[in-house]
């Protein structure tokens, strides 16, 4: 891949294009999404690709979806920008009545949510996310110990509010409080939606890729949209398994990961070294954050020697986010080099309040039982995600920041060992 000599600047992104960008956050975490329902994302995909003939894409035997600028040269060792098309969500899997069904629910989600919780059941003709039918869920359903083959997933009894026929295998959401974009008392946008995992992360993989694409980068960047993550990271194995992507690739999986009070909204995008499973391919970790570090003009956090108010305007984070798995480790498990770039994410899964909920004290401190709520975003982070992105598709460092520095540290200092 070609190599320029100029250190990364963030990538000025005309005001049109910018406004653009959180038009397509705002249509794309609004569409009802599922692990082997993600046909209307998909359709949005379509249809974004129609608009753009000088982007091909090819799609591999598992549904998992690969774009790139056709006429930019293919290389052994491309960078890829992934994401997943699915979020934790239901499929009517038994039609019992008119006005009763049986759910699946396909994701992680911990069980104190569900009791009383009510959902929109979409049906497969459904072209607008609202178009629905109202249900509650009124109880779990004990798996049958003799079922061959058993469920894998857990299964829940709905009661429709208005008795009507539904169609097997329609997808069924959370029902949720209309999308808003709110300001926080700093003055900062928040955008409250129902599905930023991973679809705000997959709005900023195509914003980066355009704006590539308009300032007629030669790399060989790519997309990868993989299917079926929520129940195991289904797509991104079937992919890695058939060597989808050259074996030589660079991976930049893409996430929206739970935020903490080390990692908040608003810091910026957060540069993941690793998750609970393992820590990611160091090389192009580092690569990555030295791209971040040069955007910035600064580290992820202040030196020993900085104040807070030294710290630059653009924002980044590096940090182990081990509060759950990413597709990265899947990567790296099957000999890819890969690493992580994610948002800090709100009510992650849809959970509100869930370090209550986790003690166990919800009910105490919020006088009712958990319940699910929008997931939301910082803009200013998503932002800052497509400026990275765009900067590691323009000019991805081969050789780590670290190595680098202490290099240099050498050549400059080690006349002190003979002094």
């Amino acid at each position: 891949m070609p190599q320029s000599t100029e250190k990364p600047t963030k990538h000025a992104i005309p005001t049109d294009r910018a406004l653009t960008h959180i038009q397509w956050l705002k249509e794309l975490t609004a569409i009802p999404t599922a692990a082997g329902h993600e046909y209307r994302v998909i359709a949005w995909i379509t249809n974004w690709l129609n608009e753009r003939p000088d982007l091909t894409s090819k799609t591999d035997t598992h549904g998992n979806i690969e774009i790139r600028i056709d006429n930019n040269p293919k290389t052994d060792n491309p960078i890829y920008f992934t994401a997943h098309l699915d979020h934790p969500a239901f499929v009517v899997d038994e039609i019992l009545s008119k006005a009763e069904v049986t759910l699946e629910f396909r994701g992680g989600v911990m069980d104190d949510y569900f009791p009383n919780a009510k959902v929109r059941i979409h049906t497969p003709t459904d072209d607008q996310p609202n178009d629905y039918t109202l249900a509650t869920i009124s109880e779990e359903v004990k798996p049958d110990p003799d079922a061959d083959p058993k469920p894998q997933n857990k299964r829940y009894h709905a009661i429709l509010e208005t008795p009507r026929p539904i169609d097997l295998n329609s997808l069924a959401t959370w029902d949720l409080p209309e999308q808003e974009i709110i300001e926080d008392e700093e003055g900062k946008q928040i955008l409250y939606t129902n599905a930023c995992d991973d679809l705000a992360a997959l709005a900023a993989a195509l914003s980066a890729l355009d704006e590539l694409r308009h300032a007629h980068s030669p790399n060989d960047t790519r997309i990868l949209f993989t299917r079926a993550e929520e129940v195991g990271f289904i797509g991104a194995i079937g992919a890695s398994r058939d060597y989808f992507m050259p074996k030589a690739s660079r991976i930049i999986a893409l996430e929206n990961s739970r935020a903490f009070d080390d990692s908040p909204i608003h810091a910026g995008p957060i540069v993941r070294v690793g998750d609970r499973i393992s820590v990611f391919s160091p090389d192009l970790t580092g690569a990555v954050a030295k791209v971040a570090e040069q955007i910035s003009g600064g580290p992820a956090s202040p030196k020993a020697s900085q104040k807070e108010s030294d710290m630059p305007k653009w924002k980044w984070q590096r940090k182990l986010m081990a509060g759950g798995a990413c597709e990265a480790s899947v990567y790296c498990a099957y000999g890819y080099t890969a690493t992580c770039v994610c948002l800090p994410l709100g009510n992650y899964h849809n959970m509100a309040n869930l370090t209550d909920a986790q003690a166990g004290n919800h009910e105490q401190v919020h006088g009712s039982p958990p319940r699910v709520g929008p997931e939301h975003i910082g803009l200013d982070d998503y932002q800052g995600m497509i400026d990275l992105l765009i900067a590691c598709g323009t000019d991805l460092p081969k050789t780590p920041s670290f190595t680098q520095r202490i290099e240099k540290l050498w050549t400059d200092k080690k006349s002190i060992l003979t002094t």
